[in-house]
């Protein structure tokens, strides 16, 4: 059994730590409910263990979708659940999700049930898939319950990538400009440099600007690295800790353009999560839980467990949502709406979809946006790096001409 540190909270909202041990920690969630404490966040604690090194990647989302939506296909045909992992597991590429798969397989032939068996493996079959599998297996409706979890995988997939779109390809071209713009600054104004000590004329402003800016990177380059290397350490270490992470959330969501989109995916993801675990028969405070962690922003999972407190004291879920300041107020009116008339589940998909949408094209405008933005920009610092270093040769020209 493996060592979690935990964090969680009582039912009267008072917070506690500790440490205990475990197989996984979604086992740790389910003990420590059975004690009315509901887990915040988990941390193994790591030692170096030769036995524990695995080599090979884990299996990706994309090979997730397509497990689901095979065993959904299989379960739906009549085939028998053991022979459907079978097959399943003798058919997967991945080592480690072929190792995954034979482990449910023994797990569900000593009588185990199938969740059971999928939260042995919690790096691939997360909280999220258990619980609905789980929800499956009590109504009887697993066929159902894995055409939810293909679909949902595979819209969450869409919505990472628009996400990593929106956000490299900007970082990609300012990262590919600093290097050309570094590169003519550290090989080839130093070339001019020395023609122009040897003409001992006086150089205009922008050469001296230009110049000035080369001996820097010459002289200083090598700490320049060294003081981007330790920024980042130190932003990551930062946003580890839940004040930094906190923080740093609240001010992407405030950034200009970038901060409206991460807004959007992350109602997306919300809406998306809960209608999904709702319509799956999982309890709304599990739910809500789960979406909670699932969030990928600290301001929006905070919102979540407000919504999860405020159902716990009787409450409806749009006072919480409307102080969050999260939510846009349509978001929670349609929430407010679906909850009044018992359609909450069809709602949040509803919502899901819309903004699934206007995330696309959100991240089409800043593409279209982005590219001849930076273009002009790497042109006008480049154009203006090598006119200045023309001009005293202009100004030469110009003297020996008159």
């Amino acid at each position: 059994m493996a060592k979690f540190t935990f964090k969680g909270r009582k039912r009267g909202g008072a917070e506690i730590t500790g440490t205990r041990s475990a197989d996984s920690a979604q086992a740790l969630a389910v003990a420590l409910r059975q004690e009315d404490i509901m887990m915040v966040e988990a941390k193994e604690k790591k030692g170096f263990d030769l036995s524990k090194i695995e080599f090979g990647g884990n299996p990706t989302a994309k090979d997730l979708a397509i497990f689901t939506r095979q065993f959904s296909v299989m379960i739906d045909s009549g085939l028998p659940l053991v022979q459907c992992i079978e097959i399943l597991g003798d058919q997967q590429e991945n080592p480690k999700f072929a190792e995954a798969v034979k482990t449910i397989q023994r797990e569900v032939e000593t009588g185990n049930t199938l969740s059971e068996g999928m939260r042995q493996s919690p790096k691939i079959f997360d909280e999220l898939y258990t619980n609905m599998v789980a929800a499956g297996e009590a109504g009887g409706i697993l066929d159902t319950i894995f055409q939810r979890l293909s679909v949902y995988i595979e819209k969450a997939v869409k919505l990472k990538a628009a996400m990593k779109s929106a956000m490299i390809y900007p970082a990609a071209i300012i990262f590919i400009a600093t290097a050309v713009i570094t590169l003519i600054l550290w090989k080839v104004v130093p070339a001019f440099t020395d023609l122009f000590e040897g003409m001992g004329a006086e150089l205009p402003l922008p050469t001296r600007v230009v110049i000035a800016a080369s001996t820097f990177v010459q002289n200083f380059g090598f700490f320049i690295i060294i003081g981007i290397g330790v920024f980042g350490y130190l932003f990551k270490a930062y946003y580890a800790t839940p004040k930094g992470r906190y923080n740093i959330d609240r001010i992407i969501l405030k950034l200009p353009i970038f901060g409206d989109l991460v807004r959007k995916i992350a109602v997306a993801r919300f809406t998306r999560t809960m209608g999904t675990l709702i319509a799956s028969g999982v309890p709304i405070l599990d739910a809500l839980t789960i979406t909670a962690r699932t969030a990928g922003n600290a301001i929006v999972e905070e919102a979540v467990y407000n919504v999860k407190s405020a159902i716990e004291q009787g409450r409806t879920i749009i006072d919480p949502l409307k102080e969050s300041g999260v939510f846009p107020s349509m978001v929670v009116s349609m929430i407010g709406v679906g909850e009044e008339t018992g359609a909450l589940e069809e709602m949040l998909n509803k919502i899901a979809d819309f903004y699934e949408e206007e995330v696309d094209t959100a991240v089409a405008d800043i593409m279209t946006a982005v590219e001849p933005a930076m273009m002009a920009i790497l042109g006008v610092i480049v154009g203006g790096i090598v006119i200045s270093m023309y001009m005293p040769i202009f100004s030469l020209v110009g003297q020996l001409a008159g």
